[in-house]
């Protein structure tokens, strides 16, 4: 039985159809059951809330395996926290915690506290660092709509960008497998790319033509937050667009081939994959 949080996003919501693919009994966490409407046979939605310790105490009662996603923000060490408690307590076999590409040592450092706990909890585990996800350009859909450029908060850099098709396939591997404990792989795509190159990208595969602007990282700051973004969560992104746009995530890794045996997807691939899903936002 493997137990699933975050299973109402994109990377937890196809560990859960890959599990269900491979006939692995499995459980979706969600503080929300009604959003969980997706689930397949095979699938048990439990009630859980990171803030409610008994709840996860419940949830992970006669599980083998966690899947560990939590939501960006400050209160993701405390969130993390919880439920390796939860796990070591229940005998847990395996924890696999989704963190994020530098959690050590860069903007998402909120990461760094769970994946010291995991190392010393006694509990099996693998972290996860993925690069940032191919899916994050559907944010620009309303500019692509409106026919306005796109805005690129991080200049000429480049980064690994990764299909979350594929971290989602590294996690289930790593759950039900042994050969990756007690490791961190940094997930990534197969090549470096920047802001133009995926704008160039998605003009070529939806075929039409798209712009892209440049937005420093103070003007950034002030649109999120007017936006209503939680302030935490602001400052990690403007220093990580700030990182990037120096050069400071321009990193592949081969740990996705390592994994799967197989090339890690192109954004491209990622883009000519979800064409109609991309097309649907923007029209």
């Amino acid at each position: 039985m493997i137990l699933v949080t975050g299973a109402t996003g994109t990377v937890g919501r196809e560990v859960l159809r890959l599990l269900v693919r491979r006939g692995e009994p499995s459980r979706a966490m969600t503080r929300d059951p009604a959003r969980l409407s997706f689930v397949g046979a095979g699938v048990r939605v439990v009630p859980g809330d990171f803030e409610a310790p008994e709840t996860l105490r419940a949830a992970v009662s006669g599980v083998e395996g966690v899947f560990l996603l939590t939501a960006p923000g400050a209160r993701v060490p405390e969130h993390d926290l919880a439920m390796i408690d939860a796990a070591r307590a229940a005998n847990v076999r395996k924890v696999v915690k989704l963190s994020a590409i530098g959690a050590d040592v860069g903007p998402a450092a909120w990461h760094a506290p769970g994946e010291q706990a995991l190392a010393g909890s006694g509990v099996a585990w693998t972290t996860l660092r993925p690069s940032s996800f191919a899916s994050n350009v559907l944010r620009w859909a309303d500019s692509i709509r409106a026919g306005r450029p796109v805005p690129n908060m991080t200049g000429p850099g480049t980064q690994g960008v990764v299909d979350p098709r594929d971290v989602a396939e590294v996690a289930v591997e790593t759950l039900l497998g042994t050969a990756y404990d007690g490791l961190a792989l940094t997930l990534t795509g197969p090549d470096l790319v920047s802001v133009p190159d995926q704008v160039a990208d998605l003009s070529d595969v939806l075929g039409r033509p798209i712009r892209t602007v440049d937005v420093a990282p103070a003007a950034a700051r002030e649109h999120m937050l007017a936006g209503g973004m939680d302030p935490t969560v602001v400052d990690v992104a403007v220093r990580g667009f700030q990182v990037v746009r120096e050069g400071g995530n321009a990193v592949v890794t081969g740990d996705v081939r390592r994994v799967l045996g197989r090339p890690a997807r192109a954004f491209r691939v990622w883009a000519r994959d979800h064409r109609d899903t991309l097309l649907g936002a923007i029209e």
